[in-house]
């Protein structure tokens, strides 16, 4: 299953053409298995401007499988964050290091636009888990 994040949705939504929305694109006309984290679905809905287009938006997200972190989740993910800043890299968004343990602990592939999450897998050593 690919866990599609906030950067991918945004320009699906907003129709900017990128490699990741292309991807988004075939995934969601195929029919493959794509998800969302609830935070990812409080991101992209905080951006939606008009009322309309959050209803339909919103309605179609909630029909995705949405993960949702545990208690030892937001653990992993502090200990992400940890081992990044050991190696002097500095992960810009707590919330990048909870979606990626998020994908980790559930074996999904996260869907990305973000260069944090590029980091994150090689300090990690999960190169597999990002693309």
């Amino acid at each position: 299953m690919i866990l599609v994040d906030t950067s991918v949705w945004i320009d699906f939504l907003k129709g900017t053409k990128s490699r990741q929305e292309i991807i988004l694109k075939k995934l969601i006309e195929e029919e493959e298995d794509i998800c969302i984290t609830g935070i990812i679905l409080t991101e992209i809905l905080q951006g939606v401007k008009n009322d309309f287009k959050y209803k339909e938006i919103k309605k179609f997200l909630l029909a995705l499988p949405i993960f949702f972190p545990k208690k030892e989740t937001y653990i992993k993910a502090a200990e992400i964050y940890r081992k990044c800043r050991k190696t002097g890299i500095t992960i810009r968004s707590t919330v990048d290091c909870l979606i990626a343990q998020i994908a980790i602990e559930n074996d999904l592939i996260l869907l990305h636009k973000d260069r944090d999450f590029d980091k994150i897998a090689e300090i990690i050593g999960k190169p597999e888990l990002l693309r």
